[in-house]
């Protein structure tokens, strides 16, 4: 039986549940497997917390439309548990956000909240998983043992815009553990980003160190990085936003290059 068959099958078991919806190629593809593909009655939640891009949430909302899912934004302000930074914050972030998810969905009368943690996600350090599994969310992708290019290709099959969308995780992954949050930092942060998206660099993140901004951008693309006029430009553009040195990782993009992680033998 197929990754997909599978998930078939775990949804003919169910009637409703509540996705958390982030818009993106995880719980797109989720949404929609399990709204054109099962008959349970989906609806879908986006929790909107300062530390999640502004365009992400715009993206999830259109996503949902299209897709005529019933759908939620959830404003909310930054968690004092997470204001510094602190290591644990993936876990705290987690719990935080879905015991709201969970709230919601009890006042909908359902008691099935989902994400999309996809089988890839297991071998990856997640602390926040450990969230997820105190609190019973269910995961059917990584149940079902969806793997990041499974998820991707059935998008393509499918037409779906998000099918080759780059990983984006939150913005708090630019700033040291144990760092004061700011909440025009975030903003910066994210504009500097929107930036460089536009000059073509998509796998990219502006790690933050005090005034120095720290560009990753993947190592096939050093060289149209540093060609033409991309350099100036991009110095002048974040420094127009306050950060005094602009720098590039030669160590090119690496996901959770900021991580510390803390010796805990629940993560495993």
């Amino acid at each position: 039986m197929t990754s997909f068959e599978q998930l078939q099958q775990w949804g003919a078991t169910h009637t409703s549940c509540v996705v958390a919806f982030s818009g993106g190629v995880d719980s797109t593809f989720l949404l929609t497997a399990l709204s054109q593909y099962t008959s349970m009655h989906i609806r879908a939640v986006t929790m909107a917390p300062p530390y999640v891009p502004l365009w992400e949430i715009a993206e999830a909302k259109e996503l949902a439309a299209k897709l005529q899912i019933e759908h939620v934004v959830i404003p909310m302000e930054l968690p004092e548990e997470i204001r510094e930074n602190p290591v644990d914050r993936c876990y705290l972030c987690k719990r935080i956000l879905f015991t709201s998810i969970i709230e919601r969905a009890a006042e909908w009368g359902v008691d099935l909240v989902i994400d999309g943690t996809n089988a890839d996600d297991a071998s990856d350090y997640r602390p926040g998983m450990r969230a997820l599994r105190d609190l019973h969310v269910q995961s059917p992708l990584l149940t079902c043992g969806f793997t990041k290019e499974a998820i991707r290709s059935l998008c393509r099959d499918w037409g779906l815009s998000i099918a080759d969308k780059p990983a984006y995780s939150c913005l708090l992954t630019r700033i040291p553990h144990n760092t004061s949050v700011q909440l025009g930092l975030l903003r910066r942060i994210e504009t500097a980003e929107r930036f460089l998206h536009a000059l073509g660099f998509l796998d990219v993140r502006v790690r933050v160190h005090g005034e120095i901004a720290r560009i990753e951008v993947a190592k096939e693309q050093f060289t149209a990085f540093c060609t033409g006029e991309h350099l100036e430009t991009v110095n002048k553009h974040l420094k127009q936003l306050g950060f005094t040195h602009v720098t590039l990782d030669l160590a090119g993009y690496q996901q959770g290059s900021m991580n510390i992680e803390p010796i805990r033998s629940d993560d495993a």
